[in-house]
């Protein structure tokens, strides 16, 4: 058995700049927050790592809080916000003055661009975006001809994330892990990025099954409550009053790095 537990520190340097950082989860629903929190507070101390490329289904507080703290500079994400508690703020700001680049995504660009990676070609076909504008605004997806029907189709191309970040209910030391009925695309992201990191409300000697199996993962991180203030079902719900402090009190940059340094402090 290789043991692959490690702590937050120990895994934050395969983060690095200009890298493509996948976070795991579904909108307020387990969310690597802790992680999230961790790499911030390093970035403060060491500069490093800036400059990467956020890819979420949908992204939520968590990403709010990389954007807002500088280290994303492009976004591929099909949602952006607080679903109840509203926008959220610093990408909202970020957007609105063009000074974050966003490469327009919707679900089936991301599920398509993460099969063909795990199919090992460079693109999927599909119907997706046909009859659209989102071939005007992502001029690197382009249209091909199918060689059977004649169809024009597109051609999403293989997406390839460095490194992905899932919050599991339950791992073992090895890389197993559980992470409920509501799976998003973590399985996929787990199979196409290079280095993976799970962080788990609980290690276990041994699971029952597994939705992300141990070859894959590289570091399994115990950090209960990782999730939190975004919900871990069964375990806990999300935390209604420090999302909606959150979304109340952060509406600028200066408001922002209020909230940071309270945030980190504790």
């Amino acid at each position: 058995m290789i043991d692959k537990q490690h702590t937050l520190d120990d895994v934050i340097p395969l983060v690095t700049s200009g890298c493509t950082l996948a976070l795991g989860g579904l909108t307020l629903y387990r969310r690597p927050v802790a992680f999230v929190r961790a790499l911030i507070k390093h970035q403060r101390q060491t500069n490093e790592p800036s400059d990467l490329t956020l890819l979420a289904f949908t992204a939520s507080l968590e990403s709010d809080l990389l954007v807002g703290a500088g280290l994303i500079s492009c976004i591929r994400t099909c949602y952006f916000g607080l679903e109840i508690f509203g926008l959220a703020p610093m990408f909202t700001h970020y957007a609105n003055r063009g000074e974050i680049k966003i490469l327009e995504e919707t679900e089936a660009s991301l599920a398509l661009g993460l099969r063909a990676a795990l199919a090992g070609i460079g693109f999927m076909p599909a119907r997706a975006w046909i009859g659209t504008d989102l071939l005007k605004l992502r001029p690197d997806v382009q249209t091909i001809i199918d060689p059977y029907t004649s169809e024009v189709l597109v051609a999403f191309p293989a997406i390839h994330p460095d490194v992905a970040v899932i919050h599991a209910l339950q791992a073992d030391p090895e890389g197993n892990a559980q992470i409920g009925g509501n799976k998003s695309i973590d399985v996929e992201l787990a199979l196409t990025a290079k280095s993976v990191i799970i962080t788990a409300e609980e290690i276990v000697t041994e699971l029952n099954q597994a939705d992300i199996v141990a070859p894959f993962v590289h570091a399994v991180v115990h950090v209960p409550g990782g999730a939190l203030p975004t919900s871990c079902h069964p375990l806990y719900p999300f935390d209604g009053h420090a999302i909606l402090n959150y979304a109340e009190r952060v509406s600028n940059p200066a408001t922002f790095e209020s909230y940071l340094d309270d945030l980190l402090d504790v």
